[in-house]
């Protein structure tokens, strides 16, 4: 019985750091169906040859690992009115959409305190479980890798089943994950050193490239793409690239894609996720978020689910 109870603690674990990994496209789509952002908002012009700009792959390596703006980014919408648009689809076994959720929200704070105007708000399809909660872990666990910075309105029910109550510890991985990639994870089974992907164990495994481009038709931009080499082994790696997007006048980051798969026989997982900014009154803040993704653990239901929000009209409270 105890060695029962053992495997079963192990599995739970393993559930938990699965839901992290969910939280983790520049389009380099890998999974097959209807992909809701549709924004081309960076265009590429060429390659670059960084060192006539001064600068060397340590650079962007330093920045992409010290960077605390993009975190710092989620926070500051707390000073901002804003509207925001929600889009998430759900998938059946043939990737076809069998849910959808939409929200149009304007978000304002008065006197300190958050008010939330429903604009638009439809439903339809296989969205909610017979207890009337939402079927997706993936628009929970959204709302909680971002603190609740703002009301998203998909939150419902008890949250995520986070194992051993650890919820901070959990959060602190979750916020490595996103907000400071290339960075060691402990605590999470088979994978908490494939993460680190600049460190002189995995670099092997990767190459880099280079470009210059424009962003939102205006903003000069650096691309630095960390790409797995074609002859790694999958199993070597997680993370398969990671791209991030530097605005040229300034060196701060402004967009980031994630592309992560990895699959043994206990779990398996394809996520690919991007995050945008942009500077209104002179604060960076989040204008466009979008996620396509498989994930498939331990007692739960497969799932499939992309989502794409955009955040519009920021208005500094």
């Amino acid at each position: 019985m105890s060695q029962i109870k053992t495997l079963f603690k192990k599995i739970t674990i393993l559930s938990a750091s699965c839901f992290l990994l969910l939280a983790f496209s520049s389009k380099a789509q890998e999974i097959h169906r209807f992909n809701p952002d549709t924004l081309i908002t960076i265009r590429i012009d060429s390659a670059v040859n960084i060192k006539s700009h001064r600068l060397n792959a340590q650079d962007f390596i330093d920045a992409v690992i010290a960077d605390t703006s993009f975190y710092q980014a989620f926070r500051n919408m707390k000073r901002f009115g804003f509207t925001a648009e929600n889009r998430i689809y759900t998938y059946d076994k043939k990737n076809k959409i069998d849910g959808k959720i939409y929200r149009k929200l304007v978000h304002s704070n008065v006197n300190g305190k958050h008010k939330m105007e429903y604009v638009a708000k439809r439903d339809s399809g296989n969205v909610y479980k017979k207890d009337g909660k939402y079927q997706l872990y993936t628009v929970e666990m959204f709302d909680y890798i971002f603190e609740n910075a703002y009301n998203s309105d998909f939150t419902k029910g008890d949250g995520i089943p986070i194992a051993g109550g650890k919820n901070e510890s959990y959060k602190d991985k979750l916020k490595t994950l996103i907000f400071q990639p290339g960075r060691k994870v402990t605590g999470i089974p088979f994978i908490s050193g494939k993460t680190e992907i600049f460190s002189k164990d995995m670099r092997e495994y990767y190459y880099y490239e280079f470009a210059r481009g424009t962003y939102l038709d205006s903003i000069p931009v650096y691309r630095f793409k960390v790409i797995r080499k074609p002859s790694t082994s999958d199993g070597d790696t997680m993370i398969k690239e990671l791209t991030t997007i530097f605005d040229m006048r300034t060196f701060k980051i402004l967009g980031r894609y994630v592309d992560m798969k990895y699959s043994n026989l206990l779990f398996s997982f394809d996520i690919q996720m991007n995050i945008e900014l942009n500077r209104f009154d002179g604060v960076l803040l989040p204008t466009k978020v979008s996620y396509q993704g498989n994930w498939d653990i331990p007692f739960h239901k497969t799932e499939r689910a992309s989502f794409l929000i955009l955040h519009k009209d920021y208005k500094r409270n």
